[in-house]
């Protein structure tokens, strides 16, 4: 048997690569765009109208701000976010793995919570039969043998198809773009609370590791790599930044033309009955089928990122099966809270994403320290861009303070009192 060249070993480990790296570009993306971030925007644009555009843009600013960090830390360290804390700053790692799986369960109770309301909508499945079927099919794909793989081509295509139908939508619901436009920049209303809970629900607590640490399983990782991460990193940006801006222009477009979405009753779904005004039944059928996409790759992506910072307190747990099995109860977990609590779905998707808004700051203190700080330790010498540390510590200051004014009405979505 003639021997392989160099040129076809590094053909072959590129394309051993690349589904891992698109992998990982659309799970952050579908990751940032879940059930909580279409109910938020469908929630927020019948409140604020195209004022709700600026929210949109604040969110995508501080994602480019903070994802940046994130992928270029983990991949240059070649460590998951909880091990390169804890090197930092002994145990504040497995106080930021804490807080991550906390956020990552109230997120994943909510993610199916909006896989219930996809199927509803889709096939007419009663919402919590929907959810535990929704639930043990993400459970078979982490069961699955090569589990890694079909994580990857099931958020890749779904994620394509969620794209174009919210594009379709979008074209047919003919939102004053202008408007919108205008108001991206200037808006005629601003509301904290808002832009805490649409940057919690993209960027917030799991979301901001989800693409980054399944990059680490391309093997890419170390300070030559840098060129690569950023490409990544930038593409899914670019993919979640899109896909938030449509979303919005199909809701708006619903919301201007005097339609009036139910925001407040125990069976409100006012993302859905956007949709329906635009299409009608089919619109209805559409929305199912976005909405459903939007959860399960939610689902798959919350479970798998806690998975591996419950991996900082045990590293038997960090690869192969016992991170599997992990992935699996975590989803078990989920299900069963979900199941139990009585809270609308869409009261629930709102929450999760303020709630997670609040983790945010926390885990990019810590990064932020070790970009300025501990370059010569932690990160091996590696000299960190000062631009991309300015403009990242800029964001983790702004979501500190918008953090701190949107407590109280963060929790009030849900009736608790701060």
């Amino acid at each position: 048997m003639p021997e392989t060249t160099s040129a076809e070993r590094a053909k072959s480990f590129a394309s051993s690569r690349r589904g891992p790296i698109l992998g990982a570009i659309f799970l952050m993306a579908t990751s940032a765009i879940g059930p909580g971030f279409i109910t938020q925007t469908a929630t927020f644009t019948a409140q604020l109208g195209a004022a709700f555009a600026f929210a949109i843009l604040v969110s995508i600013l501080i994602d480019f701000a903070l994802q940046m960090n994130v992928w270029r830390l983990i991949t240059v360290s070649g460590k998951r976010a909880g091990d390169l804390a804890n090197e930092a700053v002994p145990f504040s790692g497995h106080v930021l793995a804490t807080l991550i799986v906390i956020g990552g369960l109230a997120f994943n109770i909510g993610n199916i919570a909006g896989a219930g309301l996809g199927l509803n909508a889709l096939l007419g499945i009663e919402p919590k039969i929907g959810g535990l079927l929704s639930a043990l099919l993400a459970i078979g794909i982490f069961l699955y043998k090569r589990a890694g793989r079909a994580v990857d081509i099931v958020v890749l295509v779904l994620g394509t198809t969620m794209i174009a139908l919210t594009l379709f939508v979008a074209i047919a619901s003919q939102p004053p773009v202008g408007d919108a436009l205008r108001q991206t920049f200037v808006p005629d209303t601003l509301n904290f609370a808002t832009i805490t809970t649409i940057v919690g629900g993209t960027v917030g607590g799991y979301i901001t590791y989800a693409g980054a640490h399944r990059y680490l399983d391309s093997g890419l990782t170390g300070p030559e790599h840098v060129p690569a991460v950023h490409r990544a990193s930038m593409s899914g940006i670019l993919v979640t930044g899109i896909m938030r801006y449509v979303l919005f222009l199909a809701i708006l477009g619903v919301v201007a033309s005097g339609v009036t979405l139910d925001l407040s009753s125990q069976a409100a779904n006012p993302a859905g009955q956007a949709f329906g005004a635009v299409l009608g039944d089919a619109g209805i059928r559409i929305f199912g089928a976005i909405f459903w996409a939007a959860a399960i790759t939610s689902v798959i992506g919350a479970a798998y990122t806690s998975a591996t910072f419950i991996s900082t307190f045990s590293k038997k747990l960090g690869a192969g099966w016992p991170l599997q099995i992990a992935t699996v109860t975590f989803i078990l977990v989920s299900l069963v809270l979900y199941l139990l609590i009585g809270a609308a779905p869409a009261a629930i998707l709102v929450f999760v994403g303020g709630f997670n808004g609040l983790i945010l700051p926390i885990g990019m203190t810590i990064f932020m320290y070790i970009g300025w700080f501990r370059q010569r330790d932690v990160l091996n010498g590696y000299r960190y861009p000062l631009w991309l540390l300015v403009v990242g510590t800029l964001a983790t200051l702004l979501s500190w303070y918008m953090g701190i004014v949107s407590v109280r009405p963060i929790f009030a979505f849900i009736g608790i009192g701060v």
